[in-house]
């Protein structure tokens, strides 16, 4: 392997820890980052540029122009977040450099693409179809039903997802800029995330989990929360459902985050749907929660990947339960914090075994995404049932103060009592 390797790096926290999968002494690992984000780069580094967005494609592409022209021609590009596959895959191809490209990822970020292939291998999911403009959302409501969602087909983090009640919610589509999007039959069933590592042949470590609220909620001012699953009659078809998606949209070796609707059949069976799949390590506490409760290191097995090597993480004999809740910040970012407090539980270890709260005084920065949001909180017990009291307990009873950051230092700012609805 060549001794110069790129890293695109958006994460201001240890999402990643890259001087683990990375030796900084045998090869020259430069980062392109923002800086936001340059503080959490390895100090090991031979060199960071940054970047107004990592999703820059014009400013990433002159930082490496320039980074190649100090270290060379780059081997490999690294980029663990979603919002960065894109452009690393554009890199690589203009790199000539080993690695994924933009046609092998559609399937992946292309989620018309992605549901043509998943529906070819006899996946259930929701009908879907190209949504080009209104007038196609509205034939496809008008043979499959009202409510559609209508997505973009590259989106991350639930941006733009829209719900359309009826032929009078088409002009909903035109608050967001144009850009090719997805029609999906609205489906009302929980959404559930599944976690882990295809090796190519089988399921390699592998969680299931079931979110508390919806991540479109959360783009609305609601608390997200998880908890994962530990029922043994859930957990056999779901692993199951993961392992045919899994081969189907990536027969080699791959770290997915996949989300499916869960409900129940009409003999009590779980009805398992397909919604989409990530090439990459869930976001929020996911990377965190699997490190700190389970021991293992799902990015790093991403980065092997990315770096041209045959993943190998070890399953547990026993698993741990893990969670994880986001509270929005009560004001747009960014907005500067005024005030929070999170009562201590009745009993000890029965609240968050890390809480991420900006300090007061602190901005809450604009920048999107799960990880800078009013506060961040993991959880772990030995069951389901234990870890979703906590996270209910401390959504019920945290509070965020918030005044936007273009007021006076000291105004009395917009509260949030973070609930969630069950």
């Amino acid at each position: 392997m060549s001794d110069h390797i790129v890293v695109l790096h958006r994460w201001r926290d240890r999402h990643a820890h890259y001087e683990n999968y990375l030796d900084h002494r045998a090869h020259r690992v430069t980062y392109v980052t923002t800086e936001l984000a340059l503080d959490s780069v390895p100090g090991g580094a031979a060199a960071a540029r940054t970047v107004p967005a990592t999703d820059d494609l014009d400013a990433v592409w002159r930082a490496v122009t320039e980074l190649r022209t100090h270290f060379g021609v780059p081997e490999r590009v690294v980029a663990l977040n979603e919002g960065d596959l894109d452009t690393a895959a554009l890199v690589r191809e203009r790199l000539g450099c080993a690695g994924q490209t933009s046609g092998e990822l559609a399937r992946f970020r292309d989620k018309l693409t992605m549901n043509r292939v998943t529906a070819a291998a006899g996946i259930p999911a929701p009908a879907f179809a190209d949504a080009p403009d209104e007038a196609a959302v509205l034939t496809f409501a008008q043979h499959h039903g009202w409510p559609v969602v209508v997505k973009p087909r590259r989106g991350t983090a639930s941006r733009g997802v829209v719900r359309l009640d009826s032929e009078a919610d088409l002009p909903l589509l035109r608050t967001s800029p144009p850009e090719p999007r997805l029609v999906q039959e609205f489906c009302a069933d929980p959404i559930f995330h599944i976690d882990g590592l295809w090796t190519g042949e089988e399921l390699g470590p592998w969680r299931a989990s079931r979110y508390v609220n919806t991540c479109v909620d959360f783009t609305q001012g609601e608390a997200l929360g998880s908890v994962e699953v530990d029922d043994p009659e859930l957990l056999g078809p779901l692993g199951a459902f993961t392992a045919r998606v899994a081969a189907a949209l990536g027969p080699e070796p791959w770290v997915f985050h996949l989300e499916a609707f869960v409900g129940a059949s009409a003999d009590g069976s779980p009805s398992i749907r397909f919604l989409e799949a990530g090439y990459r390590v869930g976001g929020a506490e996911i990377p965190f929660v699997w490190r700190e409760v389970h021991g293992i290191d799902l990015a790093g097995a991403a980065a092997d990947v990315q770096l041209g090597r045959r993943p190998e993480l070890p399953v547990p004999e026993e698993w741990r339960t893990g969670g994880w809740l986001l509270v929005p910040s009560p004001v747009p970012a960014p907005c500067r914090v005024t005030a929070w407090d999170l009562p201590d539980p009745p009993t000890p270890g029965e609240g968050p075994y890390t809480a991420v709260i900006p300090a007061v005084g602190q901005v809450v920065p604009r920048v999107g995404g799960y990880e800078h949001v009013g506060a961040r909180f993991r959880f772990r017990g030995a069951s389901s049932g234990d870890v979703e009291k906590a996270i209910l307990r401390t959504a019920a009873q945290f509070r965020l103060e918030c005044a936007p950051e273009r007021e006076a230092r000291g105004v009395r700012g917009a509260r949030a009592v973070c609930g969630l609805d069950r």
